[in-house]
């Protein structure tokens, strides 16, 4: 019998040791020779984003926000789902042990194996009670032994993604900062748009009113008059497309900030004058401390290279203890005497020997997802020296781009002076007096929308290097 039984379990272990062959993939974590050139290493991700976006208003939106966003509650409540992941698998390689009780009776029917004892009990009724009882109180335990390190390694693979999840809220806190900043902005830049329009349809009312002095005095034609006043009724119309957007950007600020729509307080005078300073983006390798997104993915292949451990060890045989003490009886009366005592201690293996197609595709899953976010990985790195390149760029060319806009704004602005002067002294018609309103005034549109571009470059360029969570 003995003989046996370690035929049975040599068995066990020997099927259970046949792993099927998968490949997986090791992360490529070779950059380009000038990502570590030496070079200035003050970076502007360093920065708190009270130090970097020092706008009054803009501070306080972000510090609502911080605080209401239900994205960012949601994300605090999964943190503390993926601690409690924690705790369960520490808790699964301790020992169990539970305390309980049972307390019932039993009638064994005539025509049964324990009828026929009960008979004799019938019979001899001094023998025993007619019925009988069944009470029992005890503790009981049971111990799995983590000889493989299974339940150890799921719970080192539940601490990197609870501290994944970390590193995801703080992305999600740099985006949000991000987005909000961007918003704003862009809020700025409408109200901006909104006065000049406001301040076109003047000049416009005004040249109107001299080619109807001109029409009157025979100069011109109804045609002039018809032409300036179709171009004042286009100017006005923009107006209204503009304010639709301030609406919808006040509301996605205040959605953000997770609050209902109301009025968004605001500085937007001087607007064109923000000045955007050098963006200093330090060593390229800073990258991977600095951004979040990275290190999360990170932290994402390391537990998904743990879990194709786990999945390895449940091909193994797995063992436990089993233990209980306690009281037993057919009458309470008898339970917490001494003969009423009892005990049992056992140990079991247990392994895979036949079927495992389960547990081959739970490994080859485990294994894939290795090789999933190894090129997640990858990719994160990939996209985030990207965007930094993109956006540095951007700073630099839209800094060059406003400064000659500029230029061309003042000298469109000094032409529909010298073109008004002109067409009342008939030296110029009317055709070069609509087409110079409608360039400077297209000209100083394009100068609005190319600082917002600016500012939207150096917000991009703080998150694109990590920054804000800190």
């Amino acid at each position: 019998m003995k003989y046996n039984f370690w035929v049975l379990f040599a068995l066990i272990v020997f099927s259970a040791c046949k792993i099927p062959v998968v490949v997986s993939k090791q992360e490529n974590k070779t950059t380009p020779a000038y990502y570590s050139a030496v070079q200035d290493s003050t970076n502007a991700a360093s920065l708190k984003w009270r130090q970097y976006f020092t706008d009054p208003f803009l501070i306080a939106i972000i510090d609502t926000a911080l605080k209401n966003n239900q994205e960012l509650n949601i994300a605090l409540h999964e943190i503390e789902l993926d601690k409690n992941e924690i705790q369960a698998r520490k808790g699964e390689y301790l020992p169990f042990v539970n305390a309980g009780g049972v307390a019932g009776i039993e009638k064994t029917g005539r025509y049964t194996f324990d009828g026929i004892s009960e008979e004799d009990i019938k019979a001899n009724p001094e023998k025993g009670p007619k019925h009988i009882g069944d009470f029992r109180i005890g503790v009981y335990a049971s111990w799995e032994l983590d000889v493989w390190k299974k339940l150890r390694t799921a719970k080192k693979s539940a601490v990197l993604r609870y501290l994944s999840t970390i590193e995801g809220r703080n992305f999600m806190v740099t985006n949000v900062i991000a987005e909000i900043s961007g918003s704003y902005y862009e809020l700025l830049a409408l109200d901006n748009l909104m006065l000049i329009i406001q301040q076109n349809i003047e000049l416009q009312k005004n040249a109107l009113r001299m080619v109807k002095l001109e029409k009157d005095a025979a100069k011109v034609s109804q045609l002039a008059v018809n032409r300036f006043e179709a171009q004042l009724l286009h100017t006005q119309n923009l107006q209204y497309d503009i304010q639709q957007q301030i609406v919808e950007t006040e509301n996605r600020i205040n959605f953000l900030s997770g609050k209902f729509t109301q009025h968004v307080a605001r500085a937007s005078a001087g607007f064109t004058e923000t000045i955007v300073d050098i963006v200093q983006s330090g060593i390229p390798s800073q990258l991977l401390l600095n951004r979040p997104d990275i290190r999360q993915a990170e932290l994402d292949l390391a537990a998904a290279k743990l879990d194709v451990q786990v999945a390895r060890t449940n091909f193994y045989p797995s063992f436990r203890l089993s233990a209980g003490a306690g009281f037993t009886a057919f009458n309470p009366g008898f339970v917490f005497r001494p003969e009423s005592f009892l005990y049992n201690l056992a140990g079991d293996a247990i392994g895979p020997l036949i079927n495992k197609n389960g547990i081959k595709a739970a490994y080859k899953n485990a294994n894939e997802k290795q090789i999933i976010s190894a090129y997640n990985y990858e990719r994160s790195i990939l996209s985030a020296f990207v965007e930094v390149v993109n956006h540095l760029s951007l700073i630099d060319n839209y800094k060059k781009s406003y400064e000659t806009k500029s230029k061309e704004v003042e000298i469109l602005t000094q032409s529909i002076d010298i073109s008004n002067k002109l067409f009342v002294s008939t030296k110029a018609d009317y055709i070069e007096v609509l087409l110079t309103q409608r360039e400077a005034l297209d000209a100083r549109i394009e100068l609005i929308e190319t600082k917002l571009k600016q500012l939207q470059a150096k917000v991009n360029i703080y998150r694109a290097l990590g920054g804000g969570w800190n």
